[in-house]
């Protein structure tokens, strides 16, 4: 036992060298066992590598960010001009859509059609300025397409109905195309933007048939009957992705149910095409 208390009197004092040094040079580590020397450590300055690893210039980040508001305030400046453009579209819209209306009071066709076809210019001048004013900003069609979908539906719907009140025969894309001065290469019209269009002409037809039996047109729930089923069995063949237009396509066969109702009340009744029914007819032959 005699030899540890040396031992332990050099463990003493060395602790209170390290005590005294340790205030002197802090990054020191002095470390003190029995029956050793000294063992002295070093402690590398690892924080201020972390810091420079970690640091981003202050200048660099400004200069990223910067870019970031240049570009939004550019994309919002597009926006407001593309939107100035979509609703005088949407306004020469609503004149058609009015104009229209008048098929259904049984208002003379040429008449009605001659007026709408007056707005269809106006239509055409105003997608030549919305290419222009997209066509500053190529391949990005897609992104600021959601602004002029809506409308360009409805024009597409009304611009169907007017041919089909014309020629009894369903407007093409490439037609529709021609009507409002489109290109398909620079700023065309979009295929599902076209179909929902036929899907909301659909939706007048019903309403048509109704109104031109009620005038004692007999012969035209037979018209649009075949009209809608080569339609709806045209639109069987796509395979739809697309949820909004898949739901309007789904409507489309209640429209056709309406009119097949019309139809089969108009036979059943016997009704002609010349506003008599076949007992009438019969009558007449007797008498």
């Amino acid at each position: 036992m005699q030899y540890l208390k040396p031992a332990f009197r050099n463990a003493a004092f060395y602790g209170h060298s390290f005590s005294r040094s340790s205030t002197l040079n802090p990054i020191s580590l002095i470390l003190v066992f029995p029956f050793r020397g000294i063992q002295t450590f070093r402690l590398a300055p690892s924080v201020s590598r972390f810091s420079s690893s970690m640091a981003v210039s202050p200048s660099s980040l400004d200069k990223q960010f910067d870019a970031f508001r240049v570009q939004l305030e550019e994309s919002g400046t597009l926006r407001d001009r593309i939107r100035t453009v979509v609703s005088e579209i949407e306004s020469s819209t609503r004149l058609i859509y009015a104009t229209l209306l008048l098929v259904h009071q049984s208002r003379p066709t040429p008449d009605v059609l001659e007026k709408a076809r007056s707005q269809i210019n106006v239509l055409k001048k105003q997608y030549k300025q919305l290419a222009e004013v997209v066509g500053g900003c190529p391949g990005q069609y897609y992104r600021y397409h959601g602004d002029w979908r809506s409308e360009t539906q409805s024009v597409v719907s009304m611009l169907a109905f007017m041919h089909w009140l014309e020629t009894g025969s369903l407007l093409e894309h490439k037609e529709a195309e021609e009507k409002l001065g489109l290109n398909s290469s620079d700023f065309g019209l979009d295929v599902e933007d076209y179909l929902t269009g036929v899907c909301f002409m659909s939706n007048e037809l019903p309403r048509y048939v109704v109104n031109r039996v009620t005038a004692g047109d007999y012969d035209c729930p037979r018209k649009v009957l075949k009209f809608l089923t080569d339609l709806h069995a045209a639109f069987r063949m796509l395979n739809l992705r697309n949820d909004f237009l898949r739901k309007k396509f789904d409507g489309m066969k209640y429209d056709l149910r309406k009119v097949e109702e019309v139809y089969y009340d108009v036979k059943i009744r016997g009704l002609t095409p010349n506003g008599e029914s076949i007992v009438d007819q019969g009558n007449q032959g007797q008498s």
